[in-house]
C-alpha cells in the first residue's frame, strides 16, 4: 500500500460504502491525539512551580504527581492492550481519547494533592495503549520500509506539543491558572476522538487475536530487553526536563517568562530528533545500531548540562541537543514490531509503559540527588548514568540477538 489514497483492504479493515482511506489524514488525526497527550504530559512538569504551592506541597513532592501519571501509563498500557485485543482499532482509539479527556477534566478540578495524584494516575491509563495502537495502525497503511517514518509522524504530535502546546500551556498556567491548561487538553482529546472516528478505518481485529496470544509477547526475551532499553535509557531526558523550570529560576536566574522559550527549544530538538533518527533507521535498515547511536548521543549531551545551567545562552543549545535524543522512542517502537511477532498490540503498548517507567524513574532519581544536596544541575549527571545504563542493556540485547542468529544458521 502506498501513501496515496487507497481503499483499505489490509489488516487495518475496510471502510464502509467504498470509502477510501487517506493515510495522511489518518496519521494527522492520530498525531493530534499525540499532541494532546504530549501537552499534558510535559506541561505538567513545566507547571510544577505553579501547581505545587496551590496544592500545599513543595516542588520535589509535586514531582510525585508526574510520577503518578507515568505509573498510570505503565499499568494501563498492558491491561488495556490485552483486554481489548478483539476490539476494532478505531473504536478502541476513540474510547481511549474520551477516557483521556475525562481524566484531564478531573485534573483541572482537583481540590487537593491526593485527589490530583489519583486523577493523574487515571489520566495516564489510556496513554500507552493509544500510542501503541495508533502506531500499529499508521504502520499498516505504509510499505514496510517506511514503518519507522509512519510511527515517527504519529509521535510528532507529541514532539510538536513540546514546541507549541507545552509553552502555550505554561503561559496559560502563569496567566490564567494551571487548571486551565488541563481543561484545554481535555478539549483537544475530544477533538481527536471525533477526527479518528471520521477518518480512521474501523480496523477489525486481526484474525486469531486474543488476550492469550497477546500475552505471548511476554515470553520473548528480546521484547523484555527492548523495553528495558527504553525504561532505563530514556530516563535521562526526563531527569533533566522535569526540573528544567526550577533550574532556570534558581540556578540560571532567568525570568519566568523565559521558561516557555526553553521548553519550546527542547521541543524543537525533540521534533527534529524524532524525524531525523527515524529517517536514519529507515534508510540504514539498522534499527539496533541506530538505537545504540541515540543512547551514546544522549549520554554526551546530558554530560554537558550541569556546566551549561549557569548561563541562558549555553543552556538553550544543550537543552535542544538533549531533546534531539528523543528519537529513541520511534526506533524501539519499530524494533518491537519485529521481535513481538504475532503479539504486536501488547508489545507496542508496553513500549510506552517502558518510557513512562523512565518518566517515573528519571524524576525520582533526580529528586533524590537534589534532596541529597547535589543541586539542580546534578540532574544532568543522573541523566548520563541512565543513558549509559540503557546502553548497557542495548549491548546485552545485541549480543543475544547475534547469538540467536548464529544458532539458527
Amino acid at each position: 500500500m502506498t501513501n496515496t489514497p487507497a481503499a483499505c483492504c489490509d489488516e487495518a479493515g475496510a471502510l464502509p460504502a467504498g470509502r477510501e482511506v487517506h493515510p495522511s489524514l489518518v496519521i494527522l488525526a492520530l498525531a493530534i491525539g499525540g499532541f494532546a497527550i504530549g501537552t499534558t504530559e510535559f506541561a505538567s512538569m513545566s507547571l510544577l512551580p505553579e501547581f505545587a504551592p496551590a496544592l500545599g506541597i513543595d516542588v520535589p513532592t509535586g514531582g510525585h504527581v508526574i510520577s503518578a501519571y507515568a505509573l498510570g501509563v505503565v499499568v494501563g498500557a498492558p491491561i488495556i492492550a490485552v483486554l481489548a485485543a478483539r476490539i476494532a482499532r478505531r473504536t478502541l482509539l476513540v474510547g481511549l481519547m474520551v477516557m483521556f479527556a475525562a481524566g484531564n477534566l478531573l485534573s483541572a478540578l482537583a481540590p487537593s494533592y491526593h485527589t490530583m495524584l489519583a486523577f493523574r494516575f487515571f489520566t495516564g491509563l489510556p496513554h500507552g495503549a493509544y500510542f501503541g495502537i495508533a502506531m500499529l495502525l499508521a504502520s499498516s497503511l505504509v510499505p514496510r520500509d517506511k514503518r519507522a517514518g509512519a510511527s515517527a509522524k504519529v509521535l510528532t504530535g507529541l514532539t510538536v506539543a513540546t514546541v507549541v502546546g507545552v509553552p502555550f500551556a505554561n503561559i496559560v498556567g502563569q496567566v490564567f491558572g494551571w487548571r486551565w491548561s488541563f481543561g484545554i487538553v481535555a478539549g483537544l482529546a475530544l477533538l481527536t476522538a471525533a477526527l479518528v472516528r471520521l477518518y480512521a478505518p474501523l480496523g477489525a481485529p486481526i484474525p486469531g487475536a486474543s488476550p492469550l496470544r497477546e500475552l505471548g509477547a511476554l515470553k520473548r526475551g528480546q521484547v523484555w530487553l527492548t523495553l528495558a532499553i527504553g525504561a532505563i535509557g530514556f530516563g535521562g531526558m526526563f531527569s533533566v526536563y522535569t526540573y528544567l523550570a526550577s533550574t532556570m529560576l534558581e540556578v540560571t536566574k532567568t525570568s519566568p517568562a523565559l521558561i516557555p522559550v526553553a521548553l519550546a527549544v527542547f521541543g524543537l530538538g525533540l521534533t527534529i530528533g524524532n524525524l531525523a533518527w527515524a529517517w536514519i533507521a529507515d534508510r540504514s535498515g539498522a534499527l539496533m545500531a541506530s538505537a545504540g547511536a541515540t543512547l551514546v548521543w544522549s549520554a554526551v549531551m546530558l554530560a554537558l548540562y550541569p556546566a551549561a545551567t549557569q548561563n541562558l545562552w549555553t543552556l538553550l543549545p544543550v537543552v535542544f541537543l538533549i531533546g534531539s535524543g528523543g528519537g529513541l522512542a520511534t526506533i524501539l517502537q519499530t524494533r518491537l514490531m519485529d521481535v513481538a511477532e504475532d503479539a504486536q498490540t501488547l508489545a507496542a503498548a508496553l513500549n510506552h509503559s517502558a518510557f513512562n517507567v523512565a518518566n517515573a524513574l528519571g524524576p525520582w532519581l533526580a529528586g533524590l540527588a537534589i534532596a541529597a544536596g547535589y543541586g539542580l544541575p546534578s540532574t544532568g549527571w543522573v541523566g548520563v548514568a541512565l543513558a549509559l545504563g540503557g546502553l548497557g542493556v542495548w549491548a546485552v540485547s545485541l549480543v543475544s540477538d547475534r547469538r540467536r542468529v548464529r544458532a539458527v544458521a
